[in-house]
C-alpha cells in the first residue's frame, strides 16, 4: 500500500469510535443553536466551529477555524488536521443577499458544499448534513400542502444553488455511498440572532421592533404566508436526522420539513397580545416576489413516518418565548 493510503487508513481507524465534528456557518442562526447543543452530545473537545471571516456568538473556549469554504486548500486542511468524522455544513448566502450578488451565492453554497462532499468521500466522513430549504421550490410548484416530490424550478439564486444541491448530495449519495442527509428548512425563528438577510427574516424583525416600542414596517403583504419553525424545533429535527439508522433514510436529496404556517398578520396580531400598542405597517419590496415564489404550507409525512420527526412549538408558545428571550436581551434592565 502507499504510504498515504496508510496513514488515510490509520487515522480512520484510529477516529472511527470517536465523532469529531466540523460545523460551518458556526456564527449564523442555526449553527449558534446547534453548536451548543451538538457539544453537548460529543462533548466540546470533539466539536471544531468553522468561522467565515471572525469569531461571533462564541468565546474563547472553542475549538475554531476560519474558513471559506470555497478555499479547497484551506478546507481540506482543516478536516485533515482535526480528524474530523463528520460534517455538519451551514455556511452559506441567503436568499436576499443572494439576489444581491448571484455570484457570490452560487461560489459559496454550491462550490463550498461540493469541496466537502469531495473532501467527505476522500476522507472517509461518516455522516455529512447539509441545508436545504423551501426557497427549492418555485411558481410551479403547488403552494398548498407541497408534495415532497413535485415540480421544483426555482426562480432565485438561493434556490437555484438549494435545488443543486440537492441533486448534488444524491448524486454522491448514489455514485460514492456518502451519507448525506438533508432538510428543506422553512422560514426559521430564533432569538439568539439577529434577522440575518432572509425572506422570511420579518418574523424575528417584527418582534425586535415591538420589543422597543418602535413601529415596523414589514416587506411583505400582511396575508403573505409561508411555512415557518421555532429554532428549537429545527435543531431538534436536525439531530433526529442525523441520529436516525442509515436504512431509515429514504429520500437524500432532502426532506420536506414542517412545523408551522401563519401570515405576517397573524404573527402582529399574536404579538399584540403582548403589545397591544404594537404598530405594523406593510410596505412590500422586492423580497415579496420571492416570498411569493415559496409554499404557503408543506407536506412533511415523509420525514414523520421515516424517522420519527414532530413538532413541540405552535404559534402561540413561539412568539411567548421569543419575546420573554428578547426582552432579556434587549431590556437588561428591565
Amino acid at each position: 500500500m502507499r504510504r498515504g493510503v496508510i496513514v488515510r487508513y490509520i487515522r480512520f481507524a484510529i477516529t472511527k469510535t470517536m465523532p469529531k465534528i466540523l460545523l460551518t456557518g458556526a456564527s449564523g442562526q442555526i449553527g449558534s443553536d446547534l453548536a451548543p447543543l451538538l457539544a453537548d452530545k460529543v462533548g466540546k473537545d470533539s466539536l471544531v466551529l468553522a468561522f467565515h471571516k471572525e469569531r461571533k456568538v462564541f468565546d474563547n473556549s472553542w475549538n475554531s477555524v476560519i474558513v471559506d469554504t470555497s478555499d479547497k486548500k484551506t478546507l481540506g486542511k482543516i478536516i485533515k488536521d482535526h480528524n474530523i468524522t463528520q460534517i455538519y455544513h451551514l455556511a452559506g448566502i441567503l436568499s436576499a443577499r443572494g439576489e444581491k450578488d448571484p455570484h457570490a451565492a452560487w461560489e459559496t453554497n454550491i462550490v463550498g458544499l461540493k469541496n466537502v462532499l469531495d473532501f467527505s468521500v476522500y476522507y472517509k466522513i461518516e455522516k455529512v448534513f447539509w441545508p436545504s430549504s423551501i426557497a427549492a421550490f418555485g411558481m410551479s410548484t403547488p403552494r398548498d400542502n407541497t408534495p415532497q416530490e413535485t415540480i421544483i424550478e426555482p426562480n432565485t439564486m438561493y434556490g437555484v444553488t438549494k435545488r443543486a444541491g440537492e441533486l448534488l448530495c444524491n448524486y454522491y449519495v448514489k455514485k460514492y455511498g456518502l451519507d448525506v442527509r438533508s432538510l428543506r428548512y422553512p422560514g426559521l425563528i430564533s432569538y439568539k440572532t439577529p434577522p440575518g438577510g432572509g425572506t422570511t427574516d420579518y418574523a424575528v424583525d417584527m418582534f425586535y421592533k415591538a420589543i422597543k416600542g418602535e413601529q415596523y414596517t414589514c416587506f411583505v403583504r400582511e396575508d403573505t404566508k409561508l411555512p415557518m419553525m421555532y429554532m428549537d424545533d429545527a435543531i431538534k429535527g436536525t439531530i433526529m436526522l442525523m441520529d436516525a439508522q442509515k436504512d431509515a433514510i429514504r429520500i437524500r436529496s432532502s426532506y420536506n420539513f414542517s412545523a408551522i404556517s401563519f401570515t405576517a398578520k397573524e404573527l402582529e396580531e399574536e404579538i399584540k397580545k403582548y403589545y397591544p400598542e404594537f404598530s405594523c405597517v406593510y410596505d412590500p419590496d422586492s423580497r415579496q416576489a420571492i416570498a411569493d415564489s415559496w409554499p404557503r404550507s408543506v407536506d412533511d409525512s415523509c420525514a414523520r413516518k421515516d424517522w420519527g420527526w414532530h413538532e413541540d412549538v405552535n404559534l402561540e408558545k413561539m412568539v411567548g418565548v421569543m419575546i420573554r428571550e428578547l426582552k432579556k436581551k434587549l431590556l437588561p434592565s428591565s
